[in-house]
């Protein structure tokens, strides 16, 4: 495997570690904010949820040196697949949470895998592309 390749390998694997500590480090904070203002619906768990992951995916690609366009990038691989999801619940498409949130997950990596694709120089170096 060439050293480009373990580059991006590694980069996908600690974007999505930085996913979970960010949902680990602020879930509680912004479970309890959204508790207060009274938003228990469904929705917004998704919206926290994708929150959180972005947040910690985001401030690790800013310490890796990122920059605006790619965390843009990413930002949109996580939102657009979580509003997708909230949709299908309002519209009554799909109302199973457990089976929504595999949904939203998988298309998440999928759709990071995608940007990552999209990009590649940005992603296979150990200095990040100016963008």
């Amino acid at each position: 495997m060439s050293a480009t390749t373990k580059h991006f390998i590694r980069h996908y694997v600690e974007m999505v570690v930085a996913m979970f500590v960010g949902m680990a480090v602020l879930g509680f904070p912004v479970g309890w904010a959204m508790d207060r203002v009274g938003a228990d619906a469904d929705a917004f768990m998704f919206l926290e949820m994708a929150t959180t992951m972005t947040a910690g995916m985001v401030a690790w690609m800013v310490y890796r040196g990122h920059g605006w366009r790619a965390n843009a990038a990413m930002s949109a691989a996580m939102f657009v697949p979580t509003f997708a999801v909230i949709g299908a619940l309002s519209a009554e498409l799909l109302t199973d949470l457990g089976a929504l949130m595999v949904i939203e997950h998988v298309v998440m990596l999928l759709a990071m895998l995608g940007v990552m694709l999209a990009r590649p120089a940005e992603y296979t170096h150990h200095g990040a592309v100016a963008a």
